[in-house]
Parts: structure tokens; C-alpha cells; sequence
């Protein structure tokens, strides 16, 4: 099934603008155009937009993003090279969420401080 830019922005919560921008920065290079030149977006594509997007969410730069992409292109024999940089991107990941859990701490002790200073009302979360 083809799908539009719009209706592919639409299901990953991106603008089409940005879509254009990932294309233009060679992260979509197995995206097929129309006689027109529309670009048609495959079930295949969208599962590589899908792991695009999850590797930028987590911090990746799009320019290791495009290496990735490049080394995928050449084939198997990069397989051990890829690995590795999602064995360090996976390391990246947990590092945030460790520093996001100690952050969460100091949110919920402020928090604390004011739901008592405020005389938080369980129910409804208003001071009084």
C-alpha cells in the first residue's frame, strides 16, 4: 500500500516539512517518487521512518542516523559495525533514563514540599 507525505506526517505526529528535510538529508534514500515526482511512502518505508524517528527521539544525531542508513545500504557486511552502534546508542539511552529517574526525584520532592505547604486536599489537588 502507498502512502502520501501527508498521510505519513500525519502517522508519526511530524510535519511534511520535516519529512522533506530527512529526505533532503539522505535519511530516506529508499523512498520511490511518481511520474510526478510525489514521493510514495511503503509499509517498508514507514517501518524505517519508525526506527528513524526512534533513534532521533532517543537522542541519536541525524547525521549517525545517516551513517546507519548507509551501512544498512551496503549490506551484510556491516552487520557487526551497526550492532555496535546500537549496543552504544542502547548505553546512551539508559544513561537518560538514569539522569530522567533522578530528575522525576527532584520533581517529586518539590512536589511534596508543596502539597504540604499548600495543604494539598488529596482529592482534588487545590490548596486551601
Amino acid at each position: 500500500m502507498g502512502y502520501t507525505i501527508s498521510q505519513v506526517a500525519e502517522k508519526f505526529d511530524l510535519t511534511a516539512h520535516t519529512i522533506r528535510y530527512y529526505d533532503k538529508e539522505g535519511l530516506l534514500p529508499f523512498v520511490d517518487r511518481s511520474k510526478a515526482g510525489n514521493r510514495e511512502f511503503s509499509d517498508n518505508d514507514l517501518d524505517w521512518l519508525k526506527l528513524i524517528c526512534c533513534l532521533k527521539n532517543t537522542g541519536m544525531p541525524l547525521k549517525q542516523i545517516k551513517q546507519y542508513i548507509e551501512w544498512c545500504l551496503l549490506g551484510d557486511d556491516t552487520l557487526e559495525i551497526r550492532r555496535q552502534m546500537f549496543i552504544d546508542h542502547r548505553k546512551e539511552v539508559l544513561k537518560q533514563m538514569d539522569d530522567l529517574r533522578e530528575n522525576l526525584k527532584t520533581i517529586d520532592y518539590k512536589l511534596e514540599f508543596y502539597d504540604t505547604v499548600c495543604k494539598v486536599k488529596p482529592d482534588n489537588k487545590q490548596c486551601i
